[in-house]
């Protein structure tokens, strides 16, 4: 196992976590001058830095979905694949931990740690919330494996992916948090945030993860990808 991979994915997972979180609890101390635009970039750029910064590392998977998702398509092997979510998992709690001491309590009570949670005060039921987590996953994944594991790729997987991330949580964020990754989930629900619906919030991206490697597999690379 290769241990600053571990380190790779724990650093980039928790910057992710960390900045998510923080926007959001920024959007509430700021009377909602950031905005869904702005917590959307938040996350967006949070990945697409650390995806550039430690892809030659760990491959900057930075995301459990994304790790079993390519894990179906024999692009990791198991041992790496868990050790790689174990510090994801780990990174985000870490970084959920660390947010309490940087933003006032009252704020993150307020946002509910910046949790990823069903909008059920929109009407959105379960059902919806687990489509939607699956399909921006095979989203994220698709992207993921055709801008950075398909060796055609033009290796700028960073600049899209958090791109990917981005327009999917413009979408789905008002929906079902728009998670993408069970490690978003994970960190902030054990902080405070909850843990409604954690099943959801791992199984809807996994699926949706291992769905979009396959199809980009099977279906869109070419002989060799």
């Amino acid at each position: 196992m290769n241990i600053k991979a571990l380190w790779a994915e724990f650093f980039g997972t928790f910057t992710l976590i960390f900045i998510g979180v923080g926007a959001i609890a920024a959007n509430h101390i700021g009377n909602g001058f950031v905005g869904l635009t702005g917590i959307a970039l938040a996350h967006g750029l949070a990945l697409s830095c650390m995806i550039t910064a430690v892809a030659a590392t760990s491959g900057g998977h930075l995301n459990p979905a994304v790790t079993v998702g390519l894990f179906s398509v024999g692009k990791i092997d198991a041992t790496n694949a868990i050790g790689y979510i174990v510090a994801q998992c780990l990174g985000g709690i870490v970084a959920a931990f660390l947010i309490t001491l940087s933003i006032p309590e009252a704020a993150l009570t307020a946002v509910g740690m910046g949790t990823p949670a069903i909008n059920t005060a929109a009407g959105v039921t379960i059902g919806q919330a687990f489509t939607t987590e699956v399909i921006l996953t095979f989203f994220l994944v698709f992207v993921v494996y055709g801008s950075a594991v398909d060796k055609r790729a033009p290796k700028m997987g960073g600049l899209f992916i958090g791109l990917t991330v981005t327009l999917d949580i413009l979408m789905g964020g008002p929906i079902s948090g728009a998670a993408m990754n069970p490690a978003r989930h994970l960190g902030p629900a054990l902080l405070g945030g909850g843990l409604d619906h954690l099943w959801l919030y791992w199984v809807a991206p996994i699926l949706g993860g291992v769905l979009g490697a396959q199809a980009y597999h099977h279906l869109v690379g070419g002989k060799k990808n």
